[in-house]
């Protein structure tokens, strides 16, 4: 019996869905010029590890990053100052939700039809619901968006009342608060496409942020959810299988980038619990991946795949990548 069938009769007789994370770089790299035909390009050679996991059987449900697209946004708004209003940072996440999504269900769409794959694919703006009282708003700590000279900085801190950080010498940037996501509206619709088979392009970003003010309307705020934190709510609330986060390493490694640097094929909760306390997964990389993983599997009893993509398709022959599972041994690995 394959892993598949093992899965599909432990679900019950339902394919098993995997929920997929990865970054805004993956579509626009630092040396990019970002224009749109590098991104469709981009995008074309992620529909390449994406349609792996839909072969391997799973429904698919895909989240994707957007931090260089976004600031793109905001420096247009800031250039167009004179000209257009300007708009808010949720409008402008849900911009790239509807911009990115198009281009991965555009190619993902161009790879099945290639393939011979008869799959819809379901692209939603997707709202995601803060607590407006999370300490995350008393200090805001995420840059976004362009630099400004002191001079700009400082009319913006007055007319607009941002609150603006110098940044090593290359400027001043905006910040804002970066909370924690509480759940994700409209899961139960998300959840009837995957079970109707469709390919699901959801959370783009972490979400619009929005939060319900006393009168008990939803309203959008400026802020930046971890799209990986997002992605470990998205999987639960899909029943997912497996969930895969994709980074720029090809596993979680112990003591990253020391002389003692030792990769790990296998990491239990609770030794990576120990290793977050350690300190051993920064904050602003690894850490909330270590952390979305943790609640996902202590959530579920299910694994988390951590690798690069271009390791992705030996991960799931479990012969590359770093598994977080729930109990066991610690295991290491090489790259060879």
């Amino acid at each position: 019996m394959t892993n598949k069938e093992r899965q599909d009769v432990t679900n019950g007789g339902r394919k098993p869905v995997a929920v997929i994370a990865f970054g805004g770089n993956s579509l626009l790299r630092p040396q990019d010029h970002g224009t749109q035909e590098e991104q469709f390009t981009l995008t074309w050679k992620a529909s390449r590890w994406l349609v792996e996991i839909v072969h391997r059987g799973y429904e698919l449900a895909i989240v994707h990053g957007n931090g260089p697209q976004v600031g793109n946004i905001m420096i247009q708004v800031e250039e167009a100052i004179t000209k257009i209003p300007p708009q808010s940072l949720d409008v402008a996440v849900a911009q790239t939700q509807g911009s990115m999504g198009f281009m991965l269900a555009n190619q993902l769409r161009n790879r099945f039809n290639e393939e011979q794959l008869d799959k819809p694919i379901a692209c939603l703006v997707t709202e995601v619901m803060v607590d407006r009282e999370d300490p995350a708003f008393e200090s805001p700590t995420k840059p976004v968006g362009p630099f400004f000279t002191a001079y700009r900085a400082n009319v913006l801190m007055q007319e607009q009342g941002w609150e603006m950080v110098e940044d090593a010498g290359r400027g001043w940037r905006k910040v804002v608060p970066s909370p924690r996501p509480m759940k994700i509206l409209g899961a139960e619709m998300l959840k009837r496409l995957i079970t109707d088979g469709a390919v699901l392009i959801a959370g783009g970003g972490g979400g619009i942020p929005v939060y319900k003010d006393v009168g008990g309307y939803y309203r959008g705020v400026e802020a930046v959810i971890d799209k990986d934190y997002v992605a470990s709510i998205l999987a639960r609330d899909l029943e997912a299988d497996l969930y895969i986060v994709l980074t720029q390493v090809p596993m979680v490694a112990e003591n990253f980038g020391r002389p003692n640097q030792r990769w790990l094929r296998t990491l239990p909760v609770a030794a990576a619990r120990e290793m977050l306390e350690q300190n051993q997964f920064p904050p602003g990389s690894m850490g909330p991946k270590i952390r979305s993983a943790l609640e996902f599997v202590e959530a579920t009893g299910k694994e988390v795949l951590i690798t690069d993509e271009e390791n992705l398709k030996r991960a799931l022959n479990r012969e590359a990548g770093t598994f977080i599972v729930p109990h066991g041994e610690v295991e290491s690995a090489s790259l060879d």
